[in-house]
């Protein structure tokens, strides 16, 4: 039996790495061809179901109400739906009134601390390996707005509702527990009318590299790297809470495990006006990591990865892939968007933006070891207004007016923050 390379930390030397990974899985695969093509017709069919549905019902994406949520009044079949295309809208997870109330508040706690005048521009370079690489993302983490929406109870029902559509017992083991969510702090976007945008390449996050060359990811898709692609299920936890991302210095980076990533809509949007792309196929990320074994790839590439930097998908390696990208249908502020930790997803391009664009990025990141040490690292950085651990140390924040501090936190904050049990 052949045994992976296998790397905790990031190899000195990348590109070797990468070729003996290549020769290492081939003769484990074997009939790589076969299997590329077994995984591309799963795909390509799965892409061509949503186009359907897209044209039958004006959107790919499953749409679910947060009252249906919250009255238990979703049916399997519905939750079926979600596991198949990946993603999920969920309408009205808070109110119109109370998401432009946020999203006033949040213009005011920029505007009093004269942000806009102090910003010097992206703390990194994450985003960099995209053609389109320039997203509006401000990186604001403490204000009022965020805080009372990462510590609702309307948030928190929604996130143990995604964590529940995850299979987390397996293998002997709880991996997670689906009913408490820790507070993930990440940024904002905010895109003014009038904004002409690249928008933001295709890609997945949560490691790049690493879908290759970590233990944990290498179980995680040990049934793909083993030729039985029939097996993989994306939506059993085993091994992913012991997932650890490569150190990347100032580099953007995600220290826990996401059910699924996701973002809260504090204005309304419509289509054609720069919004949020899917490949709604989870199963997808196969095609990802079998692609670079190709004849055609370079012998020391993987399809445009590089350390420290989102994995890419582009048109010149994943041409159907690309052509799957599938919209959000039309948002109102309140709304919220959620997809698999593994979809593919992109922000397309707009032209001189009609209304605004702005959002708050909160996941659903659900308690396990792994999380709950990152979340006393987020109560620390709380404490202090610095940036949090996962993104470039900017501090914009730290002596701002109306910050939100500890003393704010609710029960539900603290039991998020792993302040109580």
């Amino acid at each position: 039996m052949t045994t992976l390379l296998r790397s905790e930390q990031q190899p000195d030397n990348v590109r070797r790495s990468i070729c003996q990974l290549k020769q290492q899985l081939r003769q484990k695969i074997g009939d790589v061809d076969a299997l590329y093509a077994q995984v591309r017709e799963s795909v390509v069919m799965e892409l061509a179901a949503a186009r359907y549905e897209e044209a039958q019902s004006g959107s790919a994406w499953p749409q679910l109400s947060w009252q249906a949520i919250a009255a238990n009044e979703i049916s399997e079949a519905q939750k079926a739906h979600i596991r198949r295309r990946g993603c999920v809208v969920i309408k009205g997870n808070f109110s119109r009134t109370q998401a432009l109330e946020w999203d006033a508040s949040m213009m005011r706690y920029l505007d009093d601390n004269d942000f806009m005048t102090s910003y010097r521009g992206p703390g990194d370079d994450f985003f960099g390996n995209l053609a389109a690489s320039r997203p509006e993302i401000y990186p604001i983490y403490w204000s009022q707005a965020q805080m009372s929406a990462r510590q609702s109870e309307a948030m928190a029902t929604t996130q143990q509702f995604l964590n529940r559509l995850w299979r987390f017992e397996s293998q002997g083991k709880r991996w997670f527990d689906p009913d408490v969510s820790i507070i993930y702090p990440d940024r904002i976007r905010r895109r003014p009318p009038g904004t002409t945008s690249n928008g933001l390449g295709a890609h997945t996050d949560s490691g790049a590299l690493e879908r290759w060359l970590l233990p944990a990811y290498q179980q995680v898709f040990r049934h793909i790297f083993n030729n039985r692609f029939a097996q993989y299920d994306p939506w059993d936890a085993a091994f992913r809470t012991e997932v650890n991302e490569y150190p990347s210095g100032t580099t953007t980076k995600c220290s826990v495990f996401r059910t699924f990533q996701g973002w809260t809509a504090l204005s309304d949007m419509q289509p054609g006006q720069g919004l949020l792309h899917v490949v709604p196929a989870p199963q997808a990320m196969a095609l990802l990591l079998l692609r670079p074994l190709l004849s055609d790839v370079p012998e020391d590439e993987l399809c445009g990865v590089e350390p420290g930097k989102v994995l890419p998908v582009s048109e010149r390696w994943h041409p159907e892939l690309i052509a799957g990208l599938c919209s959000i249908p039309a948002l109102e502020a309140g709304d919220s968007v959620w997809w698999h930790c593994d979809v593919i997803h992109s922000v397309a391009p707009v032209k001189d933006q009609q209304g605004w664009g702005n959002v708050m990025y909160i996941p659903a990141a659900p308690m396990c070891d792994k999380n709950r040490t990152y979340a006393h690292q987020v109560a620390q950085a709380l404490a202090g207004g610095v940036s949090p651990g996962d993104f470039p140390r900017e501090d914009y924040e730290v002596n701002w007016r109306d910050r939100f501090t500890p003393a704010h936190l609710n029960a539900r904050g603290r039991q998020a923050l792993g302040l109580t049990d």
